[in-house]
Order: structure tokens, then sequence, then C-alpha cells
């Protein structure tokens, strides 16, 4: 009786330590991520994680992702997530806290996200995990790449969640978890190089090889090569593969395989950023194969050090073709330069570990698997120890050139469309003499913005963008933060140049697909015979100031609360519209829909009285440097003419143009080098022709 009274002292006493200072909300979620825990202690300091036991037994720690990284979201803000990890270094679960992503709060709805952080439960650090847009989460046949499941239209917010979740996890499990420490840093000896051939590379150690022959791969799989359909049976004497490892980042290494104008000018377009294996194989079975995408993540061979999987990215730097500068080097078929790291990091002195997984089909139903593992221990000649090994952000490409590599064609696309577009407005005055020419671009322009660049691409700038650089300039300003959407980015940075230029109307008129979406909603309502409806000069006058203090507001809100601005910028039907395709919660939907249905009797009306972003880009037009739309003696004084065309209303009675409220739709441009359509050119040219006349007359009776 006594002994368990006493065990029962010592199974309270941690408890009413540690436990009870913990507030209620903390415990519950840590409780959730460890249903079996008995006991959770507060924080430790030396590491901020709560130490999780059942009985005496410790099951892992739990952490707040905030304390070990900061990685800002799409809002500029970053996301509080509470995570699990074990002793064994898989995850117990993600339990998200606090965040401002818009598409989630105000767009998607939380139930996307809930369920891709339950991705993470039961999986380890020992695992690569990659999120792909389209992709069911489980293993593929490597046995140690694993995808997740992405969100469509969050593909941003996704990837800093899971950066967030793997660099945090790799930085307590290094510093509390067994097998996870990391060896002693080292880097490449960078004045260490002598020129060698292939094979003294090779005998010092510089150079690593892996050869498998037919017989080894029989063994493996437990049958003949000739058991399968696929034709992989090696010539005699030649191997089945044949892999050559060599570290590049290393001048004895990589100047010796390139030659010295080669290796310049990789390590200067690695510009310090990562390390970089180079495979090299010939065989019948390569390292990659046939159907490999270049700067993708390998299939076929994976990267171990330690018990952390090490991502690979292909760096796609090679020439077709391209010769190994050593002397004796064999024929190679395949070379592949391979970014290595990640989040993991990379220590090129200690010794890692490749798998070479070998997966060959029967028939339609059965698949045979080896996998053969290759330690790789390159020769301490090659590396120097460094004191202090930096951070894991500090070597690594940061997250914004990746997401731009994998758009890359969207924003060929997008540069080459605004190129245009920029052309088209420095000849503005050549090109209007040509109507049906213009017309027939802009239409098809609008179409491009609302299709590819809205739709597609999800350009919408947005009120949001605007408070999210205030914010950021308030509290720290990043540049990475706005680098993470490649396509709004440029969309920014061509606007704001072009502000000064033609002012606002050049995005507003052009680039923003909803605007080209209630211009073909206008379009739509004069086909239909519907009465267009003319706002009365004195209450449109009032009208368009209307949108300005909805900016003040929302940009005066975000100062107080982020959260409450976001859903004040409901204001905007972009995301309904736009980013959702009204797929939405029923009120936002009628909201849009109403706007655009009020378009199809008064032109544009959300952008003429009610766009917060249309006001913030009219308040930087008032800088442009030059006014584009050319006027004449007689316009307004008396022709009414483009005024009366412009369905925007941005033209005064007197003639002047009111750039704040001119979406360069280039309308009065094209009205006045009409000859037929200018009062001032009909004018002139009757009285060219009276005068003639009387020429003629006085000729006559002379």
């Amino acid at each position: 009786m006594l002994r368990r009274l006493l065990f029962m002292v010592l199974l309270a006493w941690p408890l009413s330590g540690y436990s009870s200072e913990l507030p209620d909300e903390t415990r519950e979620v840590i409780q959730a991520l460890f249903p079996s825990a008995t006991v959770i202690e507060n924080k430790l300091p030396d590491l901020p994680v709560y130490p999780v036991y059942q009985l005496q037994e410790l099951l892992g720690y739990a952490y707040l992702s905030t304390d070990f990284t900061r990685l800002p979201g799409f809002a500029g803000k970053p996301i509080t997530m509470m995570i699990g990890l074990d002793t064994k270094g898989r995850f117990t679960g993600v339990k998200v806290l606090h965040h401002h992503e818009p598409v989630f709060l105000h767009g998607l709805g939380e139930e996307p996200l809930t369920e891709f952080v339950a991705q993470y439960e039961g999986r380890s650090l020992t695992e690569q995990i990659i999120v792909q847009a389209s992709s069911r989460s489980a293993r593929n046949a490597t046995d140690n790449q694993v995808y997740f499941d992405g969100v469509s239209k969050a593909t941003v917010s996704v990837l800093i969640i899971n950066d967030t979740v793997l660099s945090s996890a790799l930085q307590v499990a290094r510093n509390k978890l067994a097998g996870f420490a990391q060896a002693a840093p080292t880097k490449a000896r960078q004045d260490f190089y002598e020129p060698l051939s292939w094979q003294q590379l090779l005998d010092r150690g510089y150079l690593l090889k892996a050869r498998l022959s037919a017989a080894d791969v029989e063994d493996k799989l437990g049958r003949p090569l000739s058991d399968y359909p696929v034709d992989l049976e090696p010539l005699p004497g030649e191997p089945f593969t044949e892999i050559y490892f060599a570290y590049m980042n290393a001048p004895m290494v990589g100047r010796n395989l390139l030659g010295d104008q080669r290796y310049q000018a990789f390590m200067e377009r690695l510009d310090g950023r990562g390390k970089v294996m180079m495979l090299m194989s010939r065989g019948t079975f390569p390292h990659v194969s046939a159907d490999f995408v270049p700067g993708s993540t390998p299939s076929r061979i994976g990267l171990h050090q330690g018990q952390l999987a090490i991502e690979m990215r292909d760096l796609n730097w090679l020439e077709p073709g391209q010769a190994i500068a050593a002397s004796g080097a064999p024929p190679l078929e395949i070379m592949n330069l391979f970014r290595v790291g990640g989040n993991a990091g990379f220590n090129p002195g200690s010794e890692s570990t490749f798998h070479l997984d070998i997966s060959l089909p029967r028939n339609h139903l059965v698949t045979d698997n080896a996998r053969f593992t290759v330690p790789v221990r390159f020769s301490d000649d090659l590396f120097e120890a460094v004191e202090v090994q930096p951070g894991h952000q500090s070597n690594r490409e940061p997250m914004w050139v990746g997401l731009w590599k994998e758009r890359w064609w969207q924003i060929g696309v997008l540069v080459a469309s605004l190129t245009l577009l920029t052309i088209v407005f420095a000849r503005q005055k050549t090109l209007t003499r040509h109507p049906k020419l213009v017309h027939r671009f802009r239409w098809g322009f609008l179409l491009f913005t609302l299709f590819f660049i809205g739709f597609y691409a999800q350009g919408q700038l947005s009120v949001v963008n605007i408070y999210t650089l205030f914010l950021a300039l308030w509290d720290d300003f990043s540049l990475n933060v706005f680098l993470l959407d490649p396509v709004i980015f440029i969309l920014w940075c061509y606007t704001f140049v072009t502000l000064f230029i033609w002012g606002r109307g050049l995005f507003c008129g052009w680039l923003c697909p909803f605007g080209a979406l209630q211009e073909m909603t206008s379009w739509l309502g004069q086909r239909l015979g519907l009465r267009q409806v003319k706002v009365p000069e004195r209450w449109h006058r009032r009208l368009i100031l209307m949108k300005y203090p909805i900016l003040a507001g929302l940009v005066a809100t975000a100062f107080y609360s982020l959260t409450l601005a976001e859903q004040l910028a409901e204001v905007e039907p972009f995301k309904t519209s736009i980013t959702l395709y009204f797929v939405r919660y029923w009120p936002f939907v009628l909201y849009a829909l109403g706007l655009l249905a009020i378009g199809l009797f008064i032109h544009k009306f959300y952008c003429r009285y009610l766009c917060p972003l249309g006001a913030g880009l009219a308040i930087l037009g008032r800088f442009r440097l030059f006014s584009w739309l050319e006027r004449v003696k007689r316009c307004g004084q008396p022709c009414q003419h483009c005024k009366n065309e412009c369905g925007i209303n941005a033209i005064r009675k007197d003639g002047r143009v009111d750039y704040d409220e001119c979406i360069q739709c280039l309308e009065c441009v094209v009205i006045l080098r009409d000859q037929n359509q200018c009062v001032d050119a009909i004018v002139q040219n009757k009285q060219r022709q009276k005068q003639t006349r009387i020429l003629a007359t006085d000729a006559a009776g002379a």
C-alpha cells in the first residue's frame, strides 16, 4: 500500500510541477497530438519544446512553429502551428492555430487547410515529402519519397506550411532526438586543385564509383532479366549500371570534370547557393529514367545522410552532349547536376548513402522491386572543417526561386504580353489610325487577361496587396514575401512603373481580370438590347469619390486588425469571381453576380464607384509624367462626341480627360484620328473644301 501511494505521489509531482503552468488551450492541443500522454511538461529552458510523457516514458515533443521559424505567409504574417514529433522523428500531427492566408480565411474555407496538414501524421523526417498540386499522399516506388496533395489555388500557402513544418522539425530532431545530430560541418577546400585524369580522381577518392552486374540484379530480384518484357540484359562484360558520384563544389573535382571555363561559369551561376552533386552513369539502367523531367526530383535514385532523406533536384545546367574534361573518362550516357540539401541540409565531408531503386514490371499487374544502397564517403583531402554551421536557410535556394522555375512558361507568356502591350501604347498615335485593328486587339487582350492572367495564372491584383506592403514596411520588410507569386509580382512591378507614364488606366483598362469581365458584361447588355443607364454628371462626380474612403478605411483597419481588414476586403469581388470561379458560399456569389448584373446597365459600375484598388492606383497615377491622350481645340467646345462615347465617363464637358478615372481604352484617340468621326477634322475638311471651291470659282472668273 505504501509503495502504491509513493508511486502516485511521484506520478503527480511532475504533473503539478510543470503541467499546471500550461494554459488549458495549449494542453488540449498537445493532448490531441499525443492522445496517450499523461504528463505534459512546460517549455524547456534550452529549447522551446514541450516534452510529452506516458507515465515515465518520453513520447516526444510538441512545439510552436513560430518559436523556430517565422517564414511569412502569403499575407505577410507567419502561420502559427503546434507540431508533434515522436522520439523516432515521426510526426504525431500538425495543428494550425493561427494564420492570415486569405484564400483559406475568406475563400476555400478551413477544411482544405485541415486536410492538408492532416497528411503529416505518421510521416517521418527520414522521408522526403514533396508537395504536388494533384497527387494522392502515398509512397511511390522508391519507398522514400512521399507525395502530398496540394491545395488548388493555395499553392504558395501550402509550400510555406511544408517548409515551416520540416525546417522546425529538423531543428528539434537535431537537438533532442538520438540519431539526428549532425557531424562536424565541413566545406570544400577552394585552394585545393591540381590537374588529374579520370583514373587519378578515382584512385584518390575524389570521384566515387558504383557498379552493378546483371547477376547482382538477378540475385536481388530472384529471377533472370530475360523474364521481363523490357530488354535490360547488358552485353557480355558490360554492367547493368555503372554510376559515378562527384561533389562539384570542390574545385579539385569540378574543374577537372568540367574544365576551367565551364567550372567558373558553373560557380558563378551557383553563387554560393547550395551544394551540388554530379551523377554520371552508363549501362542498360541509368540513374534516371527515359521519361525523367529536367529540373525535377529523380525517382530511381535517392540520398540519405544519417537518418534524414536529403532532397535532390536536377539543375538542368549541363549542355546536351557535354563531354568530361578529365582525360580517360569512359563514354557516359547520362549526366546530371543535382542540388542537394533542402531543409535537411547536407554535410559533404560526412558519409552519406545513395540508394538505387530498380522497378521492373513483369506484366500489367505484377512489378518486382529491388533496392541497392551505395555508401559514399569522399576523401577528406577535399574538405575543411568550419567552426560554425550556417543556418539551414543560409545556403539554401530561397523558396521563391523554385516557384519561379516551376512557372517559367507562365512568366514568359506574361512578359511577352506586357511587352506587346507596351509597344501598342507607345505607338498608339500611329495604330489608332486603324480602328478595326485597335478594337480587335483590345478585345483579344481582354480575353487573354480574363482567361490566362485571371482564371489560369491567378494574377488578379487586390487591395490586400497594398496593405500587405504597408504592414511589411511598418514591421520588417522582406522582398521574399512578394516574390512568392511571380505573376502577381511582375504585374505589380509593371503596374507601378506604368502608373508614372500612363496613369491608372493601363492596368484598370487592360490588365485587371475582373475589369475585363465587367467590360464583357457591358457588351452583353448592349447586345441584349438592355437600356444603358447614364449616371447624371452631378451624381457621377460624387459617386466616383466613394472608393477613396473605402481604401482609407481598409488600410487603417489593417494596422488595427489584419483579420478584420481581410474580412472587409470582401468589398472586392475578385476572390469570388476570379480566384474561386464563383464556387463559394452563396452571399459572396450573390454579391459578385449582383455587381455584374448592375454592369449590364451601368458600364463598369464597380470600377467607377467602389473599387479601392482603383482608388489607390488613381492616387499614384496623379504623379504620371505624361498626358498621352491628345486633345484638340474643339474638344468640349463645342464637340461632345468623345464624352458621349466614353462608357466610363472620364471626359469632362470642357473636353479635359480625367486621368483618375480613365481606363485608357483608346476609343477617344480612335475618334480623334478618324476623319469621319472627329468633329474638328470634319470641320477642317469642310473649310478646306470650301476654300478650294472659292479658289476654283475665282480662277474660272479670271
